[in-house]
């Protein structure tokens, strides 16, 4: 990203203004994705302060599950210090599928062809005056 673009972008990484603030700030540890996430100062309640500079878009649902804990102090516990056994049940995260060939298409959607089930009789419209 260039110099132009890291000054008035923020939606493709962090601004010049980000990155000069997250100097002085603890570099935690990088995800699987390459998101990088940082620690440092307090917010007004005591509680630290932890961000996330997302490689790529920045789209929340690209933070996997174990630094999302961290991220929202749900856990103190640095993912890559303490990674947890994936379990047979559990499925790898997915990121948001809105706008894809992958996002979900109800029955009755123009995308796939725009046709509902008839009405079963069930529904009265309702009249004035009755």
């Amino acid at each position: 990203m260039g110099v132009l673009a890291s000054i008035f972008t923020w939606w493709n990484g962090a601004t010049i203004g980000t990155n000069r603030a997250l100097r002085s700030k603890a570099r935690i540890g990088t995800d699987s994705l390459g998101n990088v996430y940082f620690e440092g100062g307090v917010d007004p309640n005591g509680i630290a302060r932890r961000w996330v500079i997302y490689r790529g878009a920045n789209d929340a649902s690209r933070v996997p599950p174990e630094w999302f804990g961290w991220l929202h102090h749900q856990t103190d516990l640095v993912p890559d210090a303490a990674a947890l056994p994936a379990r047979r049940w559990q499925k790898a995260p997915l990121p948001n599928q809105t706008g894809t060939d992958a996002a979900y298409r109800p029955a009755g959607a123009l995308e796939r062809g725009g046709h509902r089930a008839g009405a079963t009789g069930d529904y009265e419209a309702w009249m004035p005056g009755e």
